[in-house]
């Protein structure tokens, strides 16, 4: 991992699967410096730490379609598709991974999840603004409509000819 920007480099390893944003097995391995059998192992010794909201399987659609997102795959011959852990699944791992590497590392994928929490609340703030102003232009554009209308009804000449008004000759 590039230690320059790993924020950035972390938020590439980020997926969304099942509507949860969530990092593949083997890049934590990677990061965390140990194989990804090893990280699998110590999770599977420690199963009770990682309910369904933590960790899960990804079935053979998720793992192709993951698979064609990343055109360069590092992710080699596999015979089971790769487990992926939530936010809570990283930061269980800490405490069944104990590396000095483990622990540095958990510290800026936590950091870049929180990153993202802010740029989410951000987003939907960003968008309800947008969501007023369409409301307050719309509103504005229905009072600009009906003063166009007015000012036609004033200057079109008027279907019937009125009567002049004052002395005849």
């Amino acid at each position: 991992m590039d230690s320059n920007k790993p924020e950035e480099n972390i938020l590439q390893l980020i997926h969304k699967i099942r509507n949860q944003k969530v990092m593949v097995d083997s890049d934590l391995a990677e990061m965390y410096g140990v194989q990804t059998k090893v990280l699998n192992q110590a999770v599977k010794r420690n199963l009770d730490r990682f309910p369904e909201d933590f960790m899960f399987q990804l079935n053979e659609e998720e793992w192709k379609n993951l698979k064609s997102q990343n055109v360069t795959s590092r992710w080699g011959g596999r015979r089971t598709t790769p487990f992926v852990f939530t936010e809570q699944g990283v930061a269980m791992l800490s405490s069944v991974i104990n590396s000095p590497q483990a622990i540095q590392v958990n510290i800026s994928i936590m950091r870049t999840f929180v990153k993202i929490r802010e740029w989410a609340l951000s987003y939907s703030d960003l968008q309800e603004k947008i969501h007023q102003l369409q409301q307050s232009e719309s509103e504005q554009n229905h009072h600009i409509s009906r003063i166009y209308q007015i000012l036609e009804e004033l200057l079109s000449p008027s279907p019937q000819e009125r009567k002049t008004i004052g002395f005849k000759k």
